[in-house]
């Protein structure tokens, strides 16, 4: 357990250094919040956006890197093993997608007088899975594109249109019925759902459903298909 601490800080360390991770993940919900003059509404949306770019945009990048650099070979043969690695990794990207949630949550209610979240617990629980979720993609891309650079633009290619047509971004009320039609058979959508109905207090069981749904399948595909080398 020591050693998956040590490292979880590792990663999480080496997270915060990257200046494209820390930018879009806090200072730019930030900045959408301030165009929408605090829209309530938008909050929930806008968390959802920060786990999918930890989620799909930055980890299939590193964990691609990783691996192109040898280093999950290397740690196969040490007691850290690859595993322990990527669930630090995991764990780091969830830690720093909390802390920019935190930070957009206080910023929208301190200074927009947003009111506060009705159902904390579901909210957690659906940050929660909407979190594993972007990440369980992310694992999947890393899976299927051998080297970083492809990694990364891929999960972003992925990324980008899904916060859009999912609602995180944009309300999905607002994009025409083809468009909408789209969001709805995208993974992102009832994470943004299921955030939506923790803010609002509303009872929503489907979306928590099929979230954990997408963690089980995007798991066993990433197992599948992975490849320490």
């Amino acid at each position: 357990m020591k050693a998956f601490t040590a490292l979880t800080a590792t990663e999480l360390r080496l997270l915060v250094r990257d200046p494209a991770s820390m930018f879009f993940m806090t200072a730019f919900p930030l900045m959408l919040l301030v165009l929408k003059h605090g829209e309530a509404g938008a909050v929930p949306g806008y968390i959802a956006m920060i786990v999918a770019i930890g989620g799909m945009g930055a980890l299939p990048g590193v964990v691609a890197s990783y691996r192109e650099r040898k280093v999950l070979k290397r740690l196969a043969i040490t007691p850290i093993s690859p595993v322990m690695l990527l669930g630090a990794q995991l764990v780091a990207q969830v830690l720093l997608g909390l802390a920019g949630s935190v930070v957009l949550v206080g910023v929208s209610i301190a200074g927009f007088g947003v009111d506060p979240p009705r159902n904390v617990p579901l909210l957690a629980a659906a940050f929660l899975l909407c979190s594993v979720m972007t990440c369980s993609l992310g694992f999947v891309i890393a899976a299927v594109v051998r080297n970083a650079r492809g990694a990364s633009l891929i999960g972003m290619l992925v990324m980008f249109p899904m916060i859009f047509l999912a609602g995180a971004a944009v309300p999905r009320r607002a994009l025409p019925e083809s468009l909408r039609r789209i969001g709805d058979f995208l993974p992102l959508t009832p994470g943004v759902d299921a955030l939506g109905n923790g803010w609002s207090g509303a009872v929503g069981v489907f979306p928590i459903v099929i979230l954990a749904g997408i963690i089980v399948a995007g798991t066993a595909a990433a197992a599948a298909l992975f490849r320490w080398e």
